[in-house]
């Protein structure tokens, strides 16, 4: 398995994101692959309109074309309920095209949004990218159970 991170050159990211028109935005995402795994790094918020809407967007184009994404939201410092519905619709996306969608390092405040809501329970979170990044190999053991 390749464990080596490289970064996606603009020039391979569809046109179709659109990302480069919403420079109001005060969300930063920024994509990596790292051998089959494909990881969206969010910094800022993710709130109601623009940045909801291009979280989710980003996100579901990557898993038309990756099986497996995880998103970093250690630099994530606010989220409303816009924010986590989005986060819902992209899991039961994830199920239902078979992609794996995996969460690691939510920030604190992510952290305890998840867990009043009770979406801990439900979507897969780790607390580092690396245990994210493996729990994708350990999925595919148990799946020849």
């Amino acid at each position: 398995m390749n464990t080596s991170c490289e970064t996606w050159s603009p020039l391979e990211r569809p046109a179709a994101w659109g990302l480069r028109k919403e420079a109001n935005l005060k969300l930063s995402l920024e994509t990596r692959n790292r051998g089959n795994v494909l990881i969206v790094h969010c910094q800022g918020r993710i709130v109601y309109r623009d940045e909801a809407n291009a979280f989710s967007r980003l996100v579901a184009d990557l898993m038309r074309h990756a099986r497996n994404v995880i998103i970093d939201f250690s630099g994530v410092t606010s989220m409303d309920s816009a924010g986590i519905g989005e986060l819902v619709l992209l899991h039961t996306k994830a199920q239902a095209d078979g992609a794996r969608l995996k969460c690691a390092r939510p920030s604190p405040f992510v952290h305890n949004l998840l867990d009043l809501t009770n979406l801990n329970s439900v979507l897969d979170i780790h607390p580092s990218l690396e245990e994210a990044f493996e729990s994708f190999s350990e999925d595919e053991v148990c799946a020849d159970c």
